[in-house]
């Protein structure tokens, strides 16, 4: 169970060692633990509805991450920053694998990306018209794009780690990221990143060093005041990021050389952020924020030699060519809403929209059904879905126990999705084809058989009740109900306790059910593509679970996950230090997961099913799959010290996640094909039970001195396994401690500069081995949970205002 008990005991003797330690200050002093980097207490609004209650107060665990912790590292991808400080998110950086190359999904607690619910200002947003159908880490999602809201427009994130579908509704089986925007009326910055990277590419067929691929980043926020209390905060933020290249040489080629290109994309991109408020009448306010970006990524395919082309396209490409995939995703969101009191009830409404469309060409490629005549670049169609939210919020406090809170409220959502076909020639081809592969070599486009236009509806209610029982007793009841166009109701629960035993200790725990609603992207995503299966390019066709296809193969209309939480925990603190650890079970059931390619070469029934449907082979959604996660959080964080003092001031945060997944059920039978075919791979299953680090633990010690400042950071990655067909097929990235650091000058106002290393000593996941490599493309296991870019130098120039 990847020492899961070790850790166990582990995280007992810690809480023992600490209980003493806050015992021992319980006395020396009555400041608060949970403060901000500004000294302010960290009050959150996430997993409670209760106003005026900080992090170490709540019956669930909630991580409060500020602008600054974000932005004191190297990069500027909100994605990457939330990983690198949050010890339960991961944030692989795929390769090779279309469109989840410019659309990368990160997990918490190593569940599916789409079972983490994202918030903007507390409100849901749209999730990305991205399916990830490779093999990537979250195949089979459709998951909120974290890197659409530009880090300079945050004021903090707030990470609910524990299950709360009964508050907030589908989507939340592990957890909740809330988005919290700058609501400035005055001042504000600009600042300018630029690095490199610096590193030595050791992979298994040979060795090179790389000075360059360079990434820069601009960002700049201004705040404006009006009225009594009225704010505009305006943030924009341009990405400009050269592509990385970490594939080994290809033994393919005399002399052998790099062929491939495997690593980060190519991405120009821009964002622009608005955040709004204002009071419109005596306690009532008007608010509102937009967001909408613009990002152009091109990734590479494998690559094609010249000893692969057929003889009638060798006069295009003579020697060969890499086809490159140009992703151009354009998101737009917003939300307005008014929040007012209407005697003793405190009413909040507002309505949401938002939309992702994400537009795929093939560039530098080839149609080889059409011979010499072939185009090079091809527009190959686009995926859209949108959504529309609104809510209504009513609250209430009595004079019940020590008090009562008292919420309820409802949510309407309409959820829409669409395939549109690309042009001819990235799909097909003239007759007679002369047994030629017809579609953009790459990446093929969407068929007009594929488009599709497809939308639900959604209503649902909700209770929660907040009881502060006693002095020392909290306790927390919610429940939700749910009625989807699609697939029927749905309700939910949970029960949150929390008991101060002392000022200084308290313990807390929960119990809930959660569900995930099947998206409409894995409803209805249709198109005959090629993947790569096990290093080789494949034609297969991915069809709605309800199609003729899949339903003559045992499809059956998409149901939704659900799960059971469970989770105890302990929080303990006393002046500048606090310490909390939770443990926690999570049991999915009904899982959904793409099925293998079920194949017509399996058996002649096989082949009989899909001869009308003209595809050779056809994979599907299945529900069915059961796991289990087992794991432990733990955050420690101790402040010693103020700026001014003559040491200056320390601020050490360790945290750690452990975390076991076992599946317990795979699904075996189509209950139309005899004998079945196999429908979930070990490949797929590992995926989901190491295919996200087992142990991960950081820390990170902050000193400052007036504006001097320095941030170290140490972080510990446990092995990741991208699984293959077989164990001796399987890619492991090893154990690896990765260090950061960060050298500043950053007064509150007035000029700043940074000049850091992430990644400091170089340090590589585990290299594929040539047996695992034939190709050469894949240098090192896109499942690395640090990347595999190597040594980063930064610097960054700013100014406060």
């Amino acid at each position: 169970m990847r020492s899961f008990r070790n850790v166990l005991l582990i995280a007992a003797s810690a809480s023992a060692l600490a209980a003493g330690h806050a015992q021992a200050q319980a006395g020396r002093s009555d400041a608060p633990a949970a403060v901000a980097d500004d000294g302010q207490e960290e009050i959150v609004v996430t997993g409670t509805r209760s106003e005026g209650r900080s992090r170490l107060d709540t019956a669930s665990p909630v991580d409060v991450l500020s602008n600054q912790t974000l932005t004191r590292q190297g990069t500027t991808e909100l994605g990457a920053a939330l990983a690198a400080v949050a010890p339960s998110i991961d944030f692989p950086r795929p390769s090779a694998t279309d469109g989840t190359d410019a659309i990368r999904p990160a997990t918490l607690r190593g569940l599916s990306p789409d079972q983490v619910l994202v918030l903007v200002n507390g409100g849901r947003v749209n999730s990305s018209a991205l399916l990830n159908i490779n093999g990537s880490v979250g195949r089979g999602s459709a998951a909120v794009d974290l890197n659409t809201i530009p880090t300079a427009a945050l004021e903090r994130i707030e990470v609910l780690r524990d299950g709360a579908s009964a508050q907030y509704g589908s989507d939340a089986i592990a957890g909740v990221i809330n988005l919290r925007l700058r609501e400035a009326r005055s001042g504000g910055a600009a600042s300018a990143t630029y690095g490199i990277y610096r590193t030595d590419i050791d992979t298994a067929r040979g060795s090179r060093s790389t000075t360059g691929e360079p990434v820069f980043t601009a960002s700049a926020w201004q705040g404006f005041g009006f009225g009594s209390d009225g704010f505009v905060t305006i943030t924009g933020e341009y990405v400009n990021r050269k592509p990385t290249n970490r594939a080994d040489f290809d033994p393919r080629v005399t002399p052998s050389r790099v062929t491939g290109r495997f690593g980060d994309p190519q991405v120009e991109q821009y964002t622009g952020t608005i955040n709004a408020g204002a009071s419109i009448a005596d306690g009532w306010k008007l608010y509102g924020w937009a967001s909408y970006q613009d990002r152009d990524t091109r990734s590479a395919a494998f690559p094609r030699l010249a000893s692969q082309i057929p003889a009638a396209v060798q006069s295009v490409y003579p020697n060969g060519f890499l086809p490159i995939i140009n992703t151009k995703s354009t998101n737009a969101v917003g939300t307005v809403g008014i929040k007012g009191d209407v005697g003793a009830w405190g009413i909040d409404l507002h309505v949401g929209y938002g939309r992702n469309k994400i537009a795929y060409r093939t560039q530098n490629s080839a149609n080889y059904a059409y011979g010499a005549a072939t185009q090079k670049n091809f527009y190959d169609g686009a995926l859209i879905f949108d959504q529309w939210v609104a809510n209504l919020d009513v609250r209430r406090t009595f004079d019940l126990f020590q008090s009562l809170n008292l919420a309820f409220g409802a949510e309407g959502r309409r959820e829409g999705y669409k395939i549109t076909a690309g042009e001819p020639a990235s799909y097909d081809a003239p007759e007679p084809r002369n047994g030629l592969a017809a579609g953009a070599q790459g990446f093929g486009g969407f068929a007009p058989v594929n488009a599709i236009e497809r939308s639900r509806r959604s209503v649902s209610g909700y209770l929660d009740l907040e009881a502060q029982v006693t002095q020392a007793l909290l306790i927390d009841v919610a429940v939700r109900g749910e009625h989807y166009s699609d697939f029927g109701d749905t309700a939910n629960g949970k029960v949150s306790a929390r008991y101060d035993v002392a000022p200084w200790f308290a313990l807390r725990g929960t119990v809930s059910t959660g569900f995930r609603a099947p998206s409409l992207q894995q409803q209805y995503f249709t198109s005959v593509a090629q993947v790569i299966q096990n290093g080789t390019p494949i034609l297969t066709g991915t069809f709605p679970s309800t199609a003729p296809v899949a339903a003559a193969l045992g499809g059956k209309p998409l149901q939704p996950e659900k799960s059971t939480n469970l989770s105890i925990g302990t929080v303990l603190r006393a002046g500048g230090f606090d310490l909390s650890v939770d443990a926690y079970e999570i049991r999915l059931r009904d899982q959904l997961a793409l099925s293998e390619n079920i194949q017509s070469t399996f058996s002649p029934q096989v082949a009989a099913i899909l001869a009308p449907f003209n595809v050779p082979s056809a994979r599907f959604f299945i529900n069915g799959l059961r796991s289990r996660t087992r794991g432990i959080d733990a955050v420690l964080h101790y402040r010693l010290g103020t700026p001014s003092d003559a040491a200056g001031a320390f601020d050490f945060t360790l945290a750690g996640n452990v975390n076991d997944i076992v599946v317990t059920r795979v699904p075996t039978n189509t209950a139309t094909v005899n004998p079945a075919p196999v429908l979930f791979a070990r490949s797929r299953v590992l995926t989901i039970e190491q295919g996200t680090p087992g142990e991960k633990v950081t820390g990170t010690i902050d000193w400052s001195k007036g504006p001097i400042g320095v941030t170290v950071r140490g972080t510990y990655y446990g092995d990741v396994n991208q699984p293959g067909t077989s164990a001796a097929a399987d890619i492991h990235t090893g154990q690896h401690l990765i260090s950061d650091l960060e050298l500043g000058y950053q007064p509150r106002k007035g000029a700043q500069i940074a000049i850091g290393a992430s990644n400091l000593f170089d340090i590589y996941p585990d290299r594929t081995i040539p047996a695992n490599n034939s190709t050469g493309v894949v240098g090192f296991p896109f499942y690395s949970p640090f990347g595999f870019n190597g040594r980063y130098l930064y610097a960054r120039l700013g100014v406060n205002w």
